[in-house]
């Protein structure tokens, strides 16, 4: 027994001189040196959201106008910069192509022009998403975006990936509106903007208690 307890001492002992020792924060435990910042990398998807971005933006200049009720539906194909290591779209692409349906609706509305001129931008408060099927490589498939309403505080948007009318994918989004100049957008003022009535467009029930 003695030998035995030895033995497990010595074995903790090379343990303890191979694994890196734990800092505790909070409830989190992590290595002393994982604050130290990664080597910086070169992304091509980086790019090429840019330019999908630039792209999108110019072409829906051009496209068909709308109002801000109104739905507004994207096409898009997934390309090899959206995969991962599974082969399907990778889940943080799809909060990146979500950015380019707001944008889109609202250059179409007219409203992107006018929030410029004022100096206001929207920030992102919530996101939530669920996944149905997986988007695979290539595969053609329509992002649908709409206004779901208005609270005291922000705006909500409802987006669907839809492909042959089926939807794969649905997200609902919390956004809030900046001043250049600092502080934020009343709702009011901003619906005024957009051309709604911020009392008329309430989220629903289940939007509100998750927001």
């Amino acid at each position: 027994r003695i030998a035995r307890a030895t033995f497990s001492n010595r074995l903790r002992s090379v343990r303890s001189l191979h694994e890196p020792k734990l800092a505790v924060v909070g409830n989190w435990r992590e290595p002393p040196n994982a604050s130290k910042p990664l080597p910086r990398l070169r992304y091509p998807d980086a790019v090429n959201l840019i330019f999908r971005t630039i792209l999108r933006m110019i072409r829906s200049r051009y496209s068909s106008k709308l109002h801000m009720t109104d739905v507004g539906r994207m096409d898009f194909r997934v390309v090899p910069t959206d995969i991962d290591v599974l082969g399907h779209m990778n889940n943080g692409v799809y909060f990146s192509i979500m950015d380019l349906g707001r944008i889109d609706l609202m250059i179409r509305a007219g409203a992107w022009k006018a929030l410029r001129a004022k100096g206001w931008y929207p920030v992102m408060a919530n996101e939530t998403m669920s996944f149905r099927k997986s988007l695979d490589l290539w595969k053609k498939y329509t992002l649908e975006t709409r206004l779901v309403g208005y609270d005291g505080k922000a705006v909500y948007v409802e987006q669907r990936f839809v492909v042959d009318g089926e939807i794969y994918a649905s997200a609902m989004t919390r956004a809030r509106f900046l001043k250049s100049t600092g502080g934020t957008v009343p709702v009011a003022e901003l619906a005024q903007l957009l051309g709604a009535d911020a009392a008329t467009h309430e989220p629903p029930a289940w939007v509100s208690a998750w927001a």
